[in-house]
């Protein structure tokens, strides 16, 4: 027990300081080291199988609309990311630059790829010739770069793996359907495999991507009331096809240019899932996203039949993602190391279960303890996953309504922000000045402008003139 207390102790307290509490989570979970490179971490393998399965559910979902993967050189070269001026100015001060080969200086800089559009451009303006190339529908898996300041675990690194889809169609209705559709995709990632509950709607012009003619995104509140972007999906019109020459023979025999789409998921969303799921005893997965499922903790391991009847455990289970902790640790050590990993479910068995043929299930995300058959433990354990995904999402869902409020003038809006964790709606004029200005008295940013455009009031909550969109307003990461 005093091993127990000890790790649990060894995280702060999430009401003390969440900054801090999730730090220690990243690390005591044993997600990321810190590498000699400033500003990248490693991800190790409990992060990793995370992500993976991250990307096996998108990827699917992904493939379910058409799309298939194609991979891009990491590199670009300087006149390329040239081409499209609101682009490169958007990614200027984060770019990096490989101005050697060897011992020998290029003669053209190479920007290590902070995001893909110019690669794909450059390859559709070669790749499309006729209205029967289209659509393009290609995503890449990969990892950027971006010459970050200020860097956090998964939230912000200077290198972080991703997917960017790119695709390129013939009218401008296709392009618009697709973007919303792979937000869509985004939002059931988000919500069925993550548990987590967003707010579907479009950036405004000042938050968009460098580029783009519209971005959507999906947006999610964290524990302590911040929002986190965890999927964007941009609408370029045909803005880069002219700056790049992407041009196609259609129907009618004439030269058309085509109009495209980008969208993008990453490792954020890992810092996602803990700082909306986590507690103070570390990790808390959801079902469907965690690389271990079950483990198997055996009592009194060394009594005859103990280890035995945890093997058949296992066994009886191997439909689900299953382990056997048979270490030489003590139960309370692996019981802490498991709540600390987020295992959603703990099965344990000793000789007295064995006797009364049950074994003794507990759920991590509430602690719940029940007894169970050995005999139908499938059965069981095939009710218990899915309920306890759809708990989860359940709790972070009232988290989130509970959390957004709404104001009509600009002392309430100020009050909120700053004494309410959480979101707040109030209607805006449309003028970038008044964005500013909230940012600059509130350090809060407009999150998004939801689908939903019931009007709360007349007038923009900052400046009082005729407001024209309503927008959730909040602190983010």
């Amino acid at each position: 027990m005093a091993q127990e207390k000890k790790m649990v102790e060894a995280i702060t307290s999430m009401e003390e300081d969440f900054a801090q509490w999730y730090t220690d989570v990243v690390k005591k979970a044993d997600m990321i080291a810190y590498s000699s490179v400033k500003g990248c971490m490693i991800i190790k393998p409990l992060g990793y199988a995370i992500w993976e399965n991250i990307q096996k559910e998108a990827d699917r979902m992904f493939k379910e609309t058409g799309v298939e993967n194609v991979y891009m050189p990491m590199f670009i070269p300087e006149s390329l990311l040239q081409k499209e001026k609101d682009h490169v100015e958007g990614f200027a001060p984060e770019a990096a630059w490989v101005t050697h080969g060897g011992n020998e200086k290029l003669q053209e800089r190479l920007c290590v790829r902070p995001t893909s559009e110019t690669l794909f451009c450059d390859f559709y303006a070669n790749e499309i010739m006729s209205y029967r190339d289209l659509p393009k529908l290609y995503n890449q898996w990969c990892s950027v770069v971006r010459w970050e300041k200020t860097t956090r675990p998964f939230l912000r690194s200077r290198e972080f793996l991703w997917q960017e889809g790119h695709t390129a169609h013939a009218t401008a209705e296709e392009a618009i359907a697709r973007t919303e559709l792979m937000l869509d995709v985004y939002r059931r990632v988000a919500e069925e495999v993550l548990a987590i509950p967003v707010i579907c709607g479009q950036k405004t012009e000042k938050e968009k991507f460098s580029g783009a003619e519209a971005t959507y995104t999906i947006e999610a509140m964290m524990h302590d009331g911040k929002a986190l972007q965890s999927g964007t999906s941009h609408y370029f019109g045909d803005g880069f096809a002219k700056a790049f020459g992407i041009q196609f023979t259609d129907k009618d025999n004439q030269l058309k240019y085509v109009y495209q789409t980008s969208w993008g998921i990453s490792t954020r969303l890992i810092g996602g899932l803990i700082m909306v799921h986590g507690d103070n005893s570390g990790l808390v997965l959801p079902p469907r996203i965690a690389p271990t499922q079950i483990m198997i903790v055996p009592i009194q391991q060394k009594k005859a039949g103990v280890l035995e009847a945890a093997a058949k455990l296992k066994e009886a289970l191997s439909a689900f993602r299953v382990k056997v902790d048979d270490s030489d640790k003590s139960p309370g050590w692996k019981f802490a190391e498991q709540e600390m990993r987020g295992i959603p479910l703990r099965i344990e068995i000793g000789p007295r279960d064995i006797e009364n043929g049950v074994c003794v299930i507990v759920r991590r995300d509430t602690g719940e303890k029940t007894e169970a058959a050995i005999g139908t433990i499938a059965e069981t354990v095939g009710a218990l996953l899915p309920k306890m995904q759809q708990d989860m999402y359940d709790r972070a869902k009232a988290h989130l309504e509970s959390h957004i409020y709404e104001a009509t003038d600009y002392e309430s809006f100020c009050d909120i922000i700053n004494n309410k964790p959480g979101f707040v709606k109030a209607m805006w004029c449309g003028d970038s000045a008044c964005e500013d200005k909230i940012k600059e008295d509130l350090t809060a940013t407009s999150r998004c402008m939801p689908f939903d455009q019931t009007p709360l009031a007349d007038t923009c909550v900052c400046c009082g003139r005729k407001a024209k969109k309503l927008v959730y307003w909040g602190k983010a990461y």
